[in-house]
């Protein structure tokens, strides 16, 4: 492996006009089929295998055309105190603005609430649903504008009028501000890290040509595959996100060997033998724990795990080829201005010594200094890491999934105050109904079949109304609703669902009909079971795959024991800090978060897939290099030091650009973004920082050389991969300062 990506770093380097060409020539490739293709189609969100799923395809089939597709608005009159919407005054002008709302091209219908039964008991409140004939993100600027007007003019009247529905949803998203965000505080800490403009740019300009590259292949792929407009955001996230890593890594390295006194050419085969494959490595658990994804069972999460796996395939590609190349054009812009300078000096005189410089990679750092200490007290340093992480993690006990809907947003939002004003106008079960779907295929009576059914029904505790049932065409099937005495995310609630299909088999008995409950809420608590059965099976998988990766690449039975268990450390406690913030509500306002409630069911799942790739990122890339040195003859604590004295400041940049990209979506409205971001953040802050800077070098120390064993057995059934670079070593010209540096448009003699 090292042997092949040496030769390749140098035919990079040497041939960089074409590497350069060619990606150039993919980009603009993909770039024309991307302009050229379909535009992505809105997917919709489907759960094979769970009963919401199985009755909403039952729906579809005996109510065909039924189910609209179109964006709906729900519109909320409350008359003021000690009055009722009812009264002639506040009546006039509902119903004026109900006209006003069924002007327009994009409007297929208006429900009158005096004719559609939409007012409460009390006469304080009442809604008409607006339904529209495109969907939310086809709606045009003067739709939405018409919709604002009619409910100004509503609210001139004296009435409170708030608005909710998928039509109040634009599909904006973040629109790009986190990566805008992470972009400009990663070239400030490249900046920081390698104190070179060019340096710090490199890894930039190759990650947003792997992102483009990536993004342009989503587009064009989209419609042959079936890609959704949001199928693309992780791989855009996680594509940016291991492309700048993965370049730091590699030019990190060129940096080092250069400062050994390498010619340039050298330098970039050695840096791309050797951290490239570290690289490889890297990606391909990336790749496994995205893939892994498929195990939830959920399409669209399958469809965005390969994608992003697909992202992170082309950043390695680029980190392999792309990188050396550029440094080939401009192989001293990257290297330090200490550096350039002695460079300069050994132009004007190549008779000089560069000893000094050989010895720049063994002086100390802080990365030293820090796993000294460390290595002098392992045991109270991975004591109160554990012990920390583990207190963190205890919230996570009482994680409860959901997906928040209206009730999440901020008070100052119309969504919000429609859900509340609806709430308590007609009951908090009003916002979250469950639909009963009946098949009467077969019933002697289906009308009383159904009949049956509906009574059952509206007698079980915790329902409080059921509406009348509408028979399709054909007479054998059946729909109606039934309000819960509480809201969509209340425990409750999920009871209620749970006692109705227990009671089943007993009901089906007597009407002679089977029946079974879809609906949004009943949707959101059967996807969080899922998701939650889920878990486990795709934690077994991702890691198992994992540990024999590590085991190939370490030669360890230990270390890579010692990185799952690390990870699953980290990933605990981060749940249990978005369950602290964002369920119970500890610094809630520090974050902005308006509502507590349920976390977002797809949370965990996306939570433990991204961050175990990231962290097995930094574990290969901090514990390659102690490795490294314990191969080449290093004492097992000398080889911890030697491991934090060069990529300790490569980790810590990666992780600080990592949290600076998630943590620019907690600024964002949106509650689900924000806890993204916020869990996405907090894991990469404890893996970097407490697990691989702390604990990590805790275990090497009191595991000494028995880190680095591995029974006979094993090692004869194990591949060998020579990701250590000890036949470079072997084989690699010797280390020279008198021969200046080949300059761009100097040819280079050396061969591969």
């Amino acid at each position: 492996m090292a042997t092949f990506l040496y030769r390749l770093g140098r035919l990079a380097f040497r041939r960089r006009g074409y590497v350069a060409l060619l990606w150039l020539a993919v980009l603009a490739a993909v770039g024309l089929g991307a302009l050229q293709a379909p535009g992505a189609a809105d997917e919709e969100f489907s759960t094979p295998g769970i009963e919401s799923q199985k009755a909403f395809d039952l729906m579809q089939e005996r109510f065909p055309g039924a189910a609209a597709d179109g964006a709906t608005a729900r519109v909320v009159f409350v008359a003021p105190d000690g009055q009722r919407v009812t009264a002639t005054g506040h009546r006039k002008a509902i119903e004026e603005t109900v006209t006003a709302l069924g002007d327009g091209a994009q409007v297929a219908g208006v429900t009158d609430p005096f004719k559609a039964d939409a007012v409460s008991k009390d006469g304080t409140t009442a809604y008409a649903t607006v339904t529209y004939k495109v969907k939310s993100s086809q709606l045009t600027d003067a739709a939405r504008t018409a919709l604002d007007d009619a409910v100004d003019q509503a609210r001139d009247t004296g009435l409170t009028v708030e608005t909710g529905g998928s039509a109040m949803d634009s599909g904006a998203g973040p629109g790009g501000v986190a990566e805008i965000i992470g972009i400009a505080v990663a070239a400030v800490v490249l900046l920081a890290t390698f104190g070179s403009l060019a340096a710090a740019g490199l890894p930039l300009l190759t990650a947003i040509l792997g992102v483009g590259i990536s993004m342009f292949t989503v587009t064009l792929l989209s419609d042959a595959l079936g890609l959704s407009s949001s199928t693309g955001t992780l791989a855009m996230m996680l594509g940016l996100a291991v492309g700048i890593d993965y370049a730091l890594f590699v030019v990190s390295r060129y940096r080092e060997e250069r400062a050994n006194g390498r010619a340039a050419e050298e330098a970039a085969g050695l840096a791309v033998g050797t951290a490239g494959s570290a690289v490889v490595f890297a990606g391909l658990t990336v790749v496994i724990a995205l893939a892994g994804l498929s195990v939830v069972g959920i399409p669209m999460l399958t469809k965005m795990g390969l994608t992003a796996a697909g992202a992170v395939v082309v950043a390695v590609v680029i980190a392999l080829t792309v990188v050396p190349a550029l440094l080939g054009f401009w192989p001293n812009a990257v290297l330090a201005g200490a550096a350039r300078r002695r460079e300069g000096g050994r132009r004007r005189f190549p008779f000089r010594s560069g000893r000094a410089t050989s010895q720049d990679g063994n002086r100390d750092n802080h990365g030293t200094r820090w796993a000294r200490l460390v290595l002098r007290r392992p045991v109270p340093v991975l004591l109160l890491a554990v012990l920390g992480l583990g207190a963190l993690a205890v919230p996570m006990t009482q994680l409860q999934l959901g997906m928040p809907g209206d009730e999440a947003k901020s008070t100052s939002t119309t969504e919000r105050r429609a859900y509340d004003d609806l709430a308590e106008g007609f009951g908090p079960g009003f916002n979250g109904p469950l639909t009963i779907v009946v098949d009467a295929r077969g019933a002697a009576d289906a009308k009383a079949a159904v009949s049956t059914v509906s009574d059952r029904i509206a007698g079980t505790k915790g329902v409080v109304s059921v509406t009348r049932a509408h028979f399709n065409k054909a007479g054998d099937t059946a729909v109606f609703t039934a309000t819960p005495a509480t809201s969509p995310t209340d425990d409750r609630t999920k009871t209620l669902v749970r006692t109705i299909r227990d009671e089943r088999p007993a009901v089906e008995s007597a009407a002679g009909a089977s029946f079974e409950v879809t609906g949004t809420t009943a949707l959101n608590i059967d996807v969080a079971a899922k998701v939650q059965s889920a878990l486990v099976p795709y934690l077994v998988t991702v890691v198992g795959l994992a540990v024999v990766l590590l085991l190939v690449v370490f030669r360890s039975l230990l270390v890579p024991l010692k990185a799952a268990l690390g990870f699953l450390l980290s990933v605990l406690a981060a749940l249990g800090a978005v369950v602290l913030v964002f369920q119970q509500g500890h610094a809630a306002g520090l974050f902005g978060v308006a509502q507590t409630g349920p976390i977002m069911s797809l949370m965990p799942i996306f939570l433990v897939g991204i961050i175990f790739g990231l962290a097995m990122d930094y574990e290969v890339f901090l514990v390659s290099r102690m490795r490294e040195s314990y191969v080449h003859g290093a004492p097992a604590k000398e080889a911890v030091v030697a491991g934090f004295r060069h990529s300790a400041r490569v980790v810590v940049a990666a992780a600080l650009i990592m949290i600076a990209v998630f943590a620019g979506f907690i600024g964002e409205s949106e509650s689900m973004i924000k806890m993204i971001g916020f869990g996405m953040a907090t894991a990469v802050l404890l893996d970097a920082f407490v697990v691989r800077m702390a604990i990590v070098p805790a275990v090497l120390a009191l595991l000494g050389d028995r880190a680095w064993r591995l029974p006979k057995w094993l090692d004869r059934l194990l591949p060998r991969v020579d990701i250590e670079g000890e036949a470079l070593t072997r084989n690699a010209a010797p280390a020279t300062v008198t021969d200046p540096d080949p300059t761009p448009d100097e040819s280079v003699q050396a061969g591969v």
